[in-house]
């Protein structure tokens, strides 16, 4: 397991590094020019004088390897420059906003795991009966329904019309139920359909049959054997949708104004704040990176010939 582990950690350097690259050299060789998205954020008339002073002060007359270089080794560093608008490290600012993106997200995820497993095994256990219509259809309205949309509805509904739930901001619990909900139906909704088809699949399989005619209880059955089987793509969806939930809050942040990193970034956007938006770009792949990682190690822990397969893999 340790040599699986290590082995997964030695993909992520290339990886990271790769999208790096991409990074910089998207924002770099883009229409807009840094130098001047500093002037114009800093109040200073853009001249040409001003102009080579701030490419001289970003580093922007050095050489495009000379400059990916540089960042990258303060990138490492965890220096990523400061912004352009409050002249503050880009690193302490999104660790500031940080804690209240995962504390949405990890709302979201408690959500999608305790809403989605139940109904999952509800709609496999009744397959062709009303219990399993009544989830298909609720999955599939939900893996269809805008979460922008299903978020200015809930507003209308719940905070305009009725009152029960504060329509923005951070605060008790009752300001996470929203937004937490806008972010998680869409994954919650294909959760349901990953585990109904998993465990309809585990059904009717040959060791399934066979502790059947054994006599073996049928909770034990699904418990036992259906649900355990099918657990390794429903931990490798859901790693996935870490990743995506992190990265999807940012319509909920800043429709349901939530002081997060995703709301911040869309400031960061609309001013050209070129360091804000490096910085975020990165740690969301490598967040999406760490999240492969984690489901893969998770995935060879639960069944133990992932690893054997890989090991036979790297042989060969």
């Amino acid at each position: 397991m340790l040599t699986f582990i290590i082995k997964r950690l030695l993909t992520l350097i290339p990886l990271l590094l790769s999208v790096s690259i991409i990074v910089f050299a998207i924002l770099r060789l883009g229409p807009n020019d840094p130098a001047m998205s500093y002037l114009r954020l800093s109040n200073i008339p853009p001249t040409e004088a001003a102009l080579a002073n701030a490419r001289e002060h970003l580093g922007l007359n050095r050489p495009l390897v000379v400059q990916y270089l540089s960042w990258l080794g303060a990138a490492i560093r965890l220096d990523f420059g400061d912004s352009y608008v409050t002249k503050t490290p880009v690193t302490q600012q999104l660790l500031h906003y940080f804690p209240n993106t995962l504390y949405l997200a990890g709302v979201s995820m408690f959500l999608t795991i305790v809403l989605s497993l139940p109904l999952g095994m509800v709609s496999a256990v009744g397959h062709g009966r009303w219990p399993d219509k009544l989830t298909r259809a609720f999955a599939y309205v939900g893996v269809s329904t805008p979460s922008f949309w299903l978020a200015f509805l809930m507003i209308i509904v719940f905070s305009l019309k009725l009152g029960w739930l504060p329509t923005m901001g951070l605060g008790g619990f009752k300001h996470v139920i929203m937004p937490a909900i806008s972010v998680c139906l869409m994954s919650m909704c294909i959760n349901i359909r990953l585990i109904r088809g998993c465990m309809l699949e585990q059904m009717n399989a040959r060791h399934v049959l066979c502790a059947r005619v054994r006599g073996v209880k049928e909770s034990r059955i699904i418990g036992g054997h259906v649900l355990k089987n099918s657990l390794i793509p429903v931990v490798t969806a859901l790693g996935m949708h870490l990743g995506e939930v992190l990265g999807g809050s940012v319509v909920a942040e800043v429709i349901f104004a939530w002081p997060g990193v995703g709301r911040y970034m869309v400031s960061a956007i609309f001013n050209r704040d070129f360091p804000v938006m490096q910085f975020f770009i990165l740690m969301m792949a490598a967040i999406f990176v760490l999240c492969n990682l984690f489901t893969d190690i998770l995935c060879a822990a639960l069944d133990p010939r992932l690893r054997l397969s890989s090991k036979g893999a790297s042989h060969a």
